[in-house]
This record gives C-alpha cells, structure tokens and sequence, in this order.
C-alpha cells in the first residue's frame, strides 16, 4: 500500500488577468497551474530565506573577518570574569 503524502492548502484570491497569465506560463511549460505557481512559489521563497540568512561581505570585510578569527585579540580580564560566572550557573561540579 503507497505511503499518503501529507499535503497543505493554499488559497489566494487573484484578478482573472493574472490567472490568465498564470494558465498561460503554465501551458508554455507543459505544466499545470497548480504545480506552476507551487515552483514559483518555492523558489520565491528559497531566494527569500537565503538573502535573509546568508552574510554578503565585501572583499575587505572579508579580509577583516578572516584576521579576526585567525589572530583574536586577547580576552578581556571583564570577559574572562564573565566566562568564569557563566561557567559556574551552567556547568555541573
């Protein structure tokens, strides 16, 4: 017996022109609507998370960031504290 493939659904209210447009795209791709506008959708949102979650820096904020992470500047006597502090609330004897 075929495993039942859990799905959603999603409604949007659209002016016949852009349904139309859609229909069309649709049949240029040999596609229905249905899974036409599921793709576009997909991708529209994976371009969308990923301009949200992925850091773009420039060649010399690169540089900056590489240095930092290879050479870190030495820890402060306040930050060690804090370490110190963190380490005994969290951390088991």
């Amino acid at each position: 017996m075929p495993a039942t493939m859990s799905t959603a659904r999603l409604e949007a209210r659209i002016s016949p022109d852009l349904y139309s447009m859609l229909k069309r795209a649709a049949e240029l791709q040999g596609s229905t609507v249905t899974h036409f506008v599921v793709s576009a959708v997909r991708q529209a949102a994976q371009q969308a998370i990923e301009e949200a979650e992925v850091i773009r820096l420039s060649c010399a904020d690169q540089q900056s960031f590489a240095e930092a992470v290879l050479n870190p500047p030495v820890a402060a006597s306040s930050l060690k504290k804090a370490f110190a502090a963190r380490d005994r609330l969290l951390l088991p004897e």
